[in-house]
């Protein structure tokens, strides 16, 4: 006799999901809480509707989600609900089989399945799209080339992504700029005692922009992009770049 998967005893149909908190304490930062709960900082700032990396002390964020086994359940539905695969839920709960109880909980975090469907977003976007972006791209910093290799102090950071294009957002920097007046402003928020307020830099894999703004959660060798979108703000996610102080 062969052994359905996701066999299910019967019992209750009600479906509960529980979020599991983490709340912001003083020095906390997305990348340190994404790794302490072994999820991304992408999946923290989509499950929590984050529109930019800076978070505060006493926030609450939900870092996973537990999952209420009901009647007519299968490993294979829960995971492709969730957007994550069997394997991975088989690991994240250690089950040895497909057997799942009604009525039992089972820990779901962010899958691989999730993190390339939402990297591959940009990649599917249409060619007028692209051409868009790249005109863009092209006006907010003219100078820009790939090839270019710019002169001054490099450093290794540590990148984030935050976009002013959100509802409740002042889009106002530290240093006064209006970043909803221009979308498309090449501006970063660092840490004023590593990267000084004001000066030019350039920063790998986005180009020549303005260190304009600094954040609760950006300390030392950390720095968080401006980018024109929520969308390109989870397409960047957290990258080890070279920052050059130009000027």
């Amino acid at each position: 006799m062969t052994l359905a998967i996701g066999l299910v005893i019967a019992g209750t149909t009600t479906t509960t999901v529980f979020a599991d908190e983490h709340v912001v304490k003083k020095g906390d930062n997305l990348w340190d809480i994404a790794n302490t709960h072994d999820v991304t900082v992408d999946y923290l700032m989509e499950k929590n509707e984050l529109e930019s990396s800076i978070i505060y002390p006493e926030q609450k964020l939900s870092v996973q989600e537990t999952y209420k086994v009901k009647k007519g359940d299968t490993l294979y539905r829960i995971a492709k609900d969730n957007n994550v695969s069997v394997k991975e839920l088989k690991e994240w709960n250690n089950l040895q089989s497909n057997l799942i109880v009604i009525g039992e909980e089972l820990m779901i975090k962010a899958g691989s399945i999730a993190i390339e469907n939402e990297q591959s977003q940009p990649v599917m976007a249409s060619k007028q799209q692209k051409n868009k972006e790249k005109s863009s791209q092209t006006t907010a910093s003219p100078a820009m080339k790939k090839s270019e290799t710019p002169e001054g102090k490099t450093l290794t950071v540590t990148a984030t992504a935050y976009t002013a294009d959100c509802a409740g957002c002042s889009g106002i920097t530290k240093t006064g700029i209006d970043l909803r007046n221009d979308r498309n402003a090449k501006v970063i928020a660092v840490d004023p005692n590593v990267v000084p307020l004001g000066s030019k830099v350039y920063v790998e894999g986005y180009g020549y922009a303005i260190a304009g703004d600094t954040g609760g959660a950006i300390k030392g060798n950390k720095i968080d992009i401006h980018v024109p979108t929520k969308k390109e703000a989870y397409a960047w996610g957290v990258r080890t770049v070279k920052l050059t102080i130009v000027e």
